[in-house]
């Protein structure tokens, strides 16, 4: 089927001191129609537990919501087409809706659209996604820390109210510059601390190292034109390394489904 475009990933886990929170924390869950199904429990040691989020199940070829600010619109891509979210279906092997939105946040209203929880509250009820990456953002890090999580929560309570039982990965910021800003350096762990409350997956390109001293030059276009965002070549590396983050969170049953599926019947004997 022809793509369609409409290391392990640091994945920050819930610690809580005491058997009895885990318990709640699990309780509370099956109350929320946002939280896994079920969870993976870890004991790291006597007064600590933690909490991995299941893996997510998708089909042979996948519909994906891709949403996020100005990486994901495609900006410095030449044509925009090759930006990392229209890479991604190729690698997948599936669709790509992308929902871009360049300068955008959660607080921060973007050029040419709004902030992320007006533009979540927008999106088409009637859509049917295997599964919804939300990523970014690095607009944020000028803006007050004071409201930035109540900001996400809502934006995130608004998506699963929108798309119940889709599952939900969050693509953490990437440094546009480095030494990565404090700011964006907060944001991201903020971010995994919000995604992993609701037992969601959380991708950090910044605790993943996928931008570098040794390769920045070669991700990034410090252009005039490329204004600090991916080059060709960064977005299609970026859409590599999402593509292989998910591989490594995704049920390895659903992979091997998928793969049964396309392999020739076997041919029978005169």
């Amino acid at each position: 089927m022809a793509p369609a475009t409409r290391s392990r990933p640091a994945v920050v886990a819930l610690t809580v001191t005491t058997v009895l929170a885990v318990l709640a924390a699990l309780a509370a869950g099956a109350l929320r129609p946002w939280a896994a199904p079920v969870a993976e429990v870890e004991q790291a040691s006597s007064d600590q537990a933690v909490l991995t989020p299941p893996p997510i199940r998708l089909p042979p070829h996948p519909d994906v919501l891709v949403f996020g600010d100005s990486w994901t619109y495609g900006s410095a891509a030449t044509p925009i087409d090759r930006g990392y979210a229209y890479v991604l279906a190729e690698l997948l092997d599936g669709t790509t809706t992308v929902d871009g939105g360049r300068g955008s946040g959660y607080l921060r209203p973007g050029l040419d659209r709004p902030d992320f929880g007006t533009r979540i509250a927008a999106l088409d009820p009637a859509a049917e996604y295997d599964l919804i990456i939300v990523q970014g953002s690095i607009n944020d890090r000028r803006e007050p820390a004071a409201g930035y999580r109540t900001a996400v929560t809502a934006a995130w309570d608004a998506l699963v109210e929108i798309y119940p039982g889709t599952p939900v990965v969050v693509l953490g910021p990437a440094p546009q510059v480095l030494p990565v800003e404090p700011a964006t350096a907060r944001i991201d762990r903020d971010l995994a601390e919000l995604a992993t409350e609701r037992q969601w997956w959380y991708i950090s390109p910044i605790q993943d190292a996928w931008i570098t001293e040794q390769n920045y030059l070669s991700v990034i276009d410090t252009s005039d034109y490329g204004r600090n965002h991916p080059s060709v070549a960064g977005h299609a590396y970026l859409a590599q390394r999402l593509a292989d983050a998910l591989a490594e969170i995704t049920d390895p049953v659903t992979s091997l489904e998928a793969s049964d599926e396309e392999m020739p019947e076997p041919a029978t004997l005169p």
